[in-house]
């Protein structure tokens, strides 16, 4: 898988290799299961049921670092954070931001566009109780650095959301950036920053789970002012 990644010449060429990956017996097990008995509201849809790559503009400035696909979200539609609760809230806060062309993600061929904006996640396969384990981040890796690599010229801020997707970063700094990940670890937090010089600033956003946007942890406002820092940082109008 590392010898795949590193052979993709361009984003199309990774997302293909992605959509094609049995690493994780797991998550392989899982995300197939899933798109067998699907869900009642789902029924008569055909899941994706594959590894669901990254998506938005090849020349982004913002990159949103999420968890993993939702099982009945990404794994059904096969676009990430598209047809499902968590999707409903960050792409309208996108749009909101001027982000994003529309409000709503339900399908891929919506007509959904990024604006300066590429979102991918830690782990590109939906994991059971939507929890990977560190080992299964560890080995889907060589795709998430692949892939900032084919967007480093432009990339100047990583939103993590969550701490999953905020410890997924730091190896990204020494295998493709070359930089020394920073000890003992910045501790992840909703708007904490942390600046590398000659890489992205990170952001913390908490994760826009139902968890946190049901119970009010993540309001939209909360939302709006990451996302204006991430524009002001990146140098984004």
């Amino acid at each position: 898988m590392v010898a795949r990644a590193a052979r993709a010449t361009d984003l199309a060429d990774l997302d293909g290799a992605i959509s094609d990956c049995f690493a994780c017996p797991r998550l392989v097990e899982w995300r197939e299961a899933v798109a067998r008995t699907k869900r009642a509201a789902f029924r008569d849809q055909d899941y994706w049921g594959r590894p669901v790559p990254g998506f938005g503009a090849a020349d982004a400035r913002i990159a949103i670092l999420g968890l993993a696909p939702a099982a009945h979200g990404g794994n059904r539609t096969g676009r990430i954070f598209t047809g499902d609760r968590s999707g409903d809230v960050l792409f309208a806060a996108l749009h909101r931001a001027g982000l994003a062309n529309q409000p709503t993600s339900v399908a891929r061929d919506d007509g959904l566009s990024l604006r300066d904006t590429r979102i991918f996640a830690a782990v590109r396969c939906a994991p059971p109780d939507n929890k990977p384990t560190p080992a299964e981040r560890d080995t889907c890796a060589p795709w998430l650095h692949r892939e900032v690599a084919l967007i480093r010229p432009t990339l100047r801020v990583v939103v993590a959301l969550g701490s999953f997707a905020w410890a997924g970063w730091w190896p990204v700094l020494r295998d493709v950036y070359g930089v020394r990940p920073p000890s003992p670890r910045p501790v992840f937090g909703h708007g904490a920053h942390w600046s590398g010089g000659s890489a992205p600033d990170l952001l913390g956003c908490y994760h826009v789970s139902q968890q946190n946007t049901f119970t009010g942890r993540l309001t939209p406002g909360m939302l709006d002012d990451v996302f204006a820092r991430a524009k002001q940082l990146a140098g984004v109008d």
